[in-house]
C-alpha cells in the first residue's frame, strides 16, 4: 500500500518526509491506460507526472491547510498540462495532456520547456473559501537565474520553496511504472519567541538560507539516494541507510485510510453545473449534433451522459436532474 512517513531530527532545525506511492500510482497509470481514446502516456510523461504526484504529497503533508493542494506544469512541448491534487486527507489525482509525439528517452525540457516559456504552479485552493476569497498561487519559470533550462523537476520545486518560502528544500524524486516515491529535507523556518517579537524579518530569513551546518549536512545525506534505491528499498532501509548516524524522530506513518491514496473528486453534480455554465443556447448547440451531452472526467476516465431531456432539467430542476441519468465508465 501507498506510504507516507514524517519525520524530525531531534534537537536539530530540520524536518523530513519520505513517500511511496504503489497502489494509488498504479491505478492512476490504469486508468489511462485503459482511456480508449489517448491510451497510456509515453514513459518519460508518466515519470514525470509520478515524480509530481510524490512532490505534491509530501508538499501537502509539510502544511497545515484544510484545502487542496495543486501542482502544475503548464509546458509549450508536447506535454501542455500536467496536473497532480492533493487533498487535505492525502486523496489523490493526476492527468497530464500530451500533444504530439514525446520521444522515449525525452527530457524535460523538450517535454514542457522547449522554448523556456514553460511554468510550474502551485495553488492553494481553500475547502470552504470566505466570501472573496481567492486561492493562493505561486508560479515559477522552468528555467534558472541565468535562464538555463532546468532537466530536474526536484530542482525547480527547491528553487520555489526559495523564492516564495524562504525555505532551504531538498527533494529526490522517482517513478516508474510501479513506483513514485519522493524524499524531502527541509529547514525548519525561524520562528518562536523570535518571530512573536518582531525580531525576524524577511530580509534575516533570507540571509539565513543556506547557511545551516546541520540542514547541510542532513541534504549532502539525502542527495546521495539514487533513484533505483528511492524506487526499490522499503522506508525502514531507506532511513537508516542515510541518517543512521542521526538523532532521528518518527512519526506513526500514514497509510490505507489515512495515508495517499487515489480519489477523484468529479461527479454527475458537478459536471452539470459545468454545463449549466454553458448556458442553454450551447447546450442545444451541441444535443442538435448529437443524442447526448457527453464529458469525461481527465483525472478517472469516468464518462458523464447527459441526454436532452437530463440537459434540459439542468435548466429547471437541477437537484432532480443531477441525480438521475447513468454514468458509465
Amino acid at each position: 500500500m501507498s506510504e507516507l512517513h514524517k519525520f524530525l531530527f531531534e534537537g536539530l532545525p530540520v524536518r523530513g518526509a519520505i513517500v511511496r506511492l504503489t497502489d494509488a500510482w498504479q491505478e492512476i497509470l490504469q486508468r489511462r491506460a485503459a482511456n480508449t481514446q489517448t491510451g497510456a502516456y509515453p514513459a518519460p510523461v508518466s515519470e514525470l507526472l509520478g515524480q509530481m504526484s510524490a512532490a505534491a504529497v509530501l508538499m501537502q503533508a509539510n502544511i497545515k491547510f484544510n484545502g487542496a493542494l495543486v501542482l502544475q506544469i503548464f509546458g509549450d512541448g508536447p506535454v501542455k498540462l500536467s496536473v497532480v491534487e492533493v487533498q487535505p486527507d492525502f486523496g489523490l489525482r493526476a492527468t497530464a495532456t500530451v500533444q504530439g509525439e514525446v520521444l522515449p528517452q525525452a527530457s524535460l525540457s523538450h517535454m514542457v520547456n522547449q522554448n523556456n516559456e514553460g511554468r510550474c504552479a502551485i495553488t492553494l485552493d481553500p475547502l470552504e473559501r470566505l466570501p472573496g476569497q481567492q486561492p493562493y498561487q505561486g508560479v515559477v519559470p522552468l528555467f534558472g537565474d541565468q535562464k538555463e533550462k532546468i532537466e530536474n523537476f526536484s530542482e525547480i520545486l527547491e528553487h520555489y520553496m526559495l523564492q516564495s518560502e524562504q525555505l532551504d528544500t531538498t527533494l529526490v524524486l522517482a517513478a516508474n511504472d510501479q513506483v513514485a516515491a519522493g524524499l524531502l529535507i527541509q529547514r525548519l523556518p525561524l520562528e518562536g519567541m523570535g518571530n512573536l517579537a518582531g525580531r525576524y524579518d524577511s530580509v534575516e530569513r533570507e540571509s539565513a538560507l543556506g547557511k545551516d551546518e546541520d540542514y547541510n549536512r542532513i541534504s549532502i545525506l539525502a542527495k546521495s539516494l539514487k533513484a533505483d534505491e528511492l524506487l526499490g528499498l522499503d522506508v525502514e532501509t531507506v532511513l537508516h541507510r542515510l541518517f543512521w548516524e542521526e538523532p532521528l524522530l518518527r512519526f506513526e506513518p500514514l497509510v490505507g485510510e489515512t495515508g495517499p491514496r487515489f480519489q477523484c473528486t468529479c461527479s454527475r453534480e458537478r459536471v452539470g453545473r459545468m454545463i449549466k455554465g454553458l448556458g442553454v443556447e450551447e447546450a442545444e448547440s451541441i444535443l442538435s449534433e448529437r443524442e447526448s451531452i457527453e464529458v469525461g472526467c481527465e483525472f478517472c476516465g469516468q464518462q458523464y451522459h447527459f441526454d436532452p431531456v437530463d440537459a434540459a432539467s439542468l435548466f429547471t430542476q437541477p437537484e432532480a436532474s443531477l441525480q438521475s441519468g447513468p454514468a458509465v465508465h
